[in-house]
């Protein structure tokens, strides 16, 4: 049988991009469908307008600031309509990027159009069939809208349509403690926003450990971002004209009054409207395609890759599982036949995934956290290092966070790290590289670090580690040696 294409990828996100990129790369013929826009949520609806944002938001904040800075007073005028702008400028500029004229460059066939999956080799966009070799599914996921009494009533926002705003809201509530809501919550509340989090849980962050979020907690309060916690949500009311949300407590009901409704509870993959339930492709209990090591579905030549499948939705995570992807869809069935011993690179494998959350300070984790450590039985050691004695954070006023990391009893070996710092991102990219190539914190320790600079943080957190396990037999030997010496 011929076949118009090697691979159809669908969907433009960062997994379809990627995978694209790679198969043209490697001189495949690919067709890329898309029927919204190139760059997919991350580029239009998430990463960049929320960083845009937030940075926004963090001048407004050191001006309220400026006497820790040695300034008497700073006095800043904004228009919202303005920054919600910016952020649309942020994004046309990296458009291009991601654009059909530079993947069409690529060696890309950039598609624009409704996708439907008829078989295992034949794809239907704009009433023409594309016969394809395989396919890779890349169709993301989407804001998860719960089941409330009365959401009909609401114009709810998401972090699809949240860009669209123009007018500041007074009063905002944030219908989730996770990245997104807390990301949101507090930009919105340094620009001036009335901000109350509502989360089902007992405190937001729920993903880190108890000590990580209680750096994010204490931040909030001390910026007035109002947080009610082990309060569920119950139905949406409106009275007079005034918008309410219906919440439940273990005090009773309450009602939370608001101008504009976040709702930011999770997201849920796109599987549906485009010929995966016709054909029977698998899902997980989650409602994301289920998938082998190799990113193939119980069809074979059909491989996903990105939030649609999981188990991460980031984009780091939909670009690393892009080559898994690509590489497998190509060469199906050639890998199949490589022995497992050798097969590591046809695999996809999550052993080092790093994740971060930009709220000021920002909160990045690679590996396990604690209470993670704790669930799966998992032996460790954990060493703390207080980011309130670097000196590059005092210098910079942003002296406050932490450095933590969990070992491998008895050795030096990294099992995870957590950062709370003002710029923890890009500070844990050091323990990513330990733990991805094998060295662990004495190699850190023995790393000659820039002064002052905020990465001596991870030196000193790998010195606090190894002082706590010196060897007081050999320096006890050695005292009385320098003992000696003297006379």
């Amino acid at each position: 049988m011929k076949y118009d294409y090697n691979i159809l990828v669908i969907g433009a996100g960062s997994a379809g991009l990627v995978t694209s990129y790679i198969a043209a790369t490697i001189k495949a013929k690919v067709g890329l469908i898309e029927r919204h826009k190139m760059g997919g949520d991350c580029l239009n609806t998430g990463c960049v307008p929320s960083k845009a944002l937030i940075r926004s938001a963090k001048v407004v904040h050191y001006a309220h600031r400026a006497q820790e800075f040695g300034l008497k007073s700073m006095d800043v005028k904004f228009d919202f309509a303005d920054i919600m702008e910016r952020v649309q400028n942020v994004i046309k500029k990296i458009e291009p990027h991601d654009s059909i004229e530079r993947y069409t460059k690529l060696g890309v066939e950039c598609i624009t159009g409704e996708a439907k999956i008829l078989s295992p080799n034949e794809v239907q966009v704009n009433g023409k069939t594309l016969t394809t070799r395989a396919i890779v599914v890349a169709t993301g996921a989407r804001p998860l809208i719960p089941p409330l009494e009365g959401i009909e009533q609401i114009k709810y926002l998401t972090s699809d349509n949240l860009w669209e705003l123009r007018q500041q809201p007074k009063k905002l509530l944030v219908l989730g403690g996770g990245p997104i809501g807390c990301e949101l919550a507090q930009s919105f509340n340094r620009l001036g926003t009335e901000v109350t989090i509502v989360e089902r849980g007992p405190r937001i962050m729920h993903r880190e450990d108890d000590d990580v979020a209680e750096v994010i907690i204490d931040r909030f309060k001390k910026e007035g971002v109002h947080m009610a916690i082990n309060t569920s949500a119950k139905s949406f009311k409106i009275v007079e004209g005034r918008k309410y949300l219906v919440v439940q407590k273990d005090t009773g009901e309450s009602t939370i009054e608001f101008d504009e409704i976040l709702i930011a509870v999770g997201r849920r993959a796109n599987v549906t409207g485009f010929g995966l339930e016709e054909l029977g492709v698998e899902l997980n209990q989650n409602g994301t395609i289920k998938a082998d090591p190799f990113l193939a579905t119980n069809y074979k030549n059909i491989f996903v890759c990105g939030d649609v499948t999981g188990p991460y939705q980031f984009t780091h995570t939909a670009a690393h599982q892009a080559y898994y992807a690509s590489v497998n869809s190509l060469f199906y069935p050639f890998t199949r036949w490589v022995p497992k011993m050798f097969a590591g690179s046809l695999r996809v494998n999550y052993d080092v995934i790093p994740w971060a959350t930009y709220t000021d300070p920002e909160v990045a984790t690679v590996g396990l956290t604690e209470s993670a450590a704790k669930l799966k039985g998992v032996k460790y050691e954990v060493t703390t290092y207080g980011i309130d004695d670097l000196d590059r954070a005092i210098a910079d006023s942003e002296d406050h966070g932490l450095v933590k990391v969990l070992t491998q009893p008895g050795t030096d070996k990294i099992l995870g790290a957590t950062i709370v710092a003002s710029s923890a991102a890009d500070m844990l990219g050091e323990f990513v590289a330990a733990m991805k190539h094998g060295f662990g914190l004495n190699g850190i320790m023995g790393t000659i670090h820039a002064y002052p600079s905020m990465l001596e943080a991870n030196k000193f957190a790998a010195g606090e580690w190894k002082k706590a396990r010196k060897p007081e037999g050999a320096l006890e030997l050695l005292r009385k040696f320098h003992n000696w010496r003297r006379g």
